[in-house]
């Protein structure tokens, strides 16, 4: 009778909430006052699992990176739900085991890796005290903490057996796979039409962009899994075909960054393979240095300053296509009106920067009227759409080196890993890692990508799978010393 009398009161409890939350949601015309009782309900579920299964947590966060959505809570207040949720849950978790249980984090404590991501952190966090909008870096940074912690430091305790890695591979293709397909579904219905596809996306993208980043990141992930599937199975059967379908997917998003990104992930095994990537690194390091050179001097990127009236969006994807080479599709027009700001901006605080998500409130002053397009009002608040120069802006040219380091590092680990690897497996898993990282820092270069709750989470997991490798390695290494 007395173990009764808990489950009584949460029940009444729960009816209390429910009817005040009712009554709320009806005065204020607000419907997310209904989350408040259904939030209590779930809450014992969610205590089970934060105190007794927390390992089960991450593999809830791996499931919602493509079921994630942007979720407003006041005009100004927004989250990742339910991930962000879930990942600052993780957060505590992880502090708290790491005060108590120090030694389950030597893996990543050890690691070069997790050194140049603290001193990551270290900068933005000293850059806040310099921002021109401290509120919002302060922010920035608490949520850039809690997206980082749960993927670098909670994943290489995790990653241990084969079973799970696999087990990762599942969590992120299958629920992907399945909004790939109602997508696609969706998408019939409007005839596959250019202009509609925004609109077969919601609420899980913001837009076509958004889904296809995710798409082709994960196309590796799902190669690996259909890889090491036995043969003559009906997984295998149906992992091809889901392949297949992911690739009519990426061409049916109608994005063209997704499909560079794809092309050159696929071209980057070859140089991962033949132990290329040091100098590709140099080789693109100098071309970007060429281009705005030349774009610089006497400011000759003043010629590609489009014709407001010509510059527009096309609803037809070949002409959208057309567009572009003759430098008149919106999209590209708006990034040059915002990269020429971001220059100038840069110029103005070169080393420490304006500070982190600042760019939105701070970019207009510095435009150029001649790049103006019909959308530089920026309805949606986007940022400048290049996420290194994004950094440089934000954290100063010490925050982009920084960040360019740890970039370089995590390249050059997958190289160094999957030539030191014995095992296939691992091998191929290595190299899977490298080619997101590619076609990550490819869709970065035309996009703000690691910013946003899906790619910024696999970029990061990406550096907990490393560290996870890593330490796979020195156990593979030791067995074959020991033979």
């Amino acid at each position: 009778m007395l173990q009764q009398k808990p489950y009584q009161l949460f029940a009444i409890i729960g009816y209390l909430l429910f009817f005040v939350a009712g009554m709320l949601s009806i005065v204020f015309r607000e419907p997310l006052f209904l989350l408040i009782p259904f939030t209590w309900a779930l809450l014992p579920i969610a205590l089970y699992y934060i105190v007794v299964e927390s390992k089960q947590l991450f593999w809830l966060l791996l499931i919602l990176i493509p079921l994630s959505t942007e979720l407003s809570i006041t005009s100004s207040l927004g989250i990742d739900f339910p991930i962000e949720i879930v990942l600052f849950t993780l957060t505590i978790i992880a502090i708290a085991k790491m005060v108590h249980q120090p030694s389950l984090f030597s893996s990543s404590f050890q690691s070069p890796l997790f050194l140049l991501i603290v001193l990551h952190l270290f900068w933005i966090f000293f850059s806040c005290f310099f921002s021109t909008t401290p509120v919002l870096s302060i922010k920035y940074f608490l949520a850039k903490c809690w997206y980082i912690i749960p993927f670098v430091m909670v994943a290489p305790i995790l990653l241990n057996q084969d079973s799970d890695w696999k087990k990762l591979a599942l969590c992120l293709c299958i629920p992907m796979s399945v909004l790939v397909i109602q997508v696609l579904f969706r998408f019939g219905f409007y005839g596959f039409e250019f202009a509609m596809i925004k609109k077969t996306m919601f609420p899980f993208f913001r837009n076509h962009v958004n889904y296809s980043s995710l798409l082709v990141c994960l196309i590796p992930v799902g190669w690996i899994i259909w890889k090491f599937t036995p043969i003559q199975t009906l997984e295998k059967k149906g992992g091809f075909i889901l392949l297949i379908i992911a690739l009519i997917a990426l061409v049916l998003a109608y994005s063209r960054g997704a499909w560079l990104a794809l092309f050159i992930g696929l071209f980057s095994v070859i140089i991962f393979q033949k132990k290329w990537m040091g100098r590709a690194i140099i080789a693109s390091i100098i071309l970007v240095g060429l281009i705005i050179t030349a774009l610089t001097y006497q400011k000759h990127y003043i010629q590609f300053a489009p014709n407001h009236d010509q510059t527009i969006f096309h609803e037809n994807f070949s002409a959208h296509l057309s567009a572009t080479i003759n430098r008149k599709d919106i999209s590209n027009a708006e990034r040059f009106h915002r990269w020429v700001a971001g220059f100038r901006m840069i110029d103005e605080k070169p080393f420490i920067g304006f500070g982190p998500n600042s760019f939105y409130s701070q970019y207009q002053p510095y435009t150029i009227s001649a790049f103006k397009t019909w959308v530089s009002n920026n309805p949606e608040h986007s940022t400048v759409h290049n996420y290194f120069l994004l950094i440089a802006i934000e954290q100063g040219m010490i925050g982009l080196l920084l960040f360019l380091i740890l970039f370089i590092y995590m390249l050059l680990e997958v190289q160094n890993l999957y030539h030191q690897f014995q095992t296939e497996r691992y091998r191929s898993i290595s190299l899977v890692v490298g080619i997101v990282l590619v076609m990550i820092g490819v869709i970065n270069c035309g996009s703000d990508m690691i910013e946003t709750d899906k790619i910024g989470s696999i970029f990061w997991l990406c550096g907990g799978a490393l560290i996870a490798l890593k330490k796979k390695l020195k156990t593979e290494s030791a067995a074959i010393i020991g033979l």
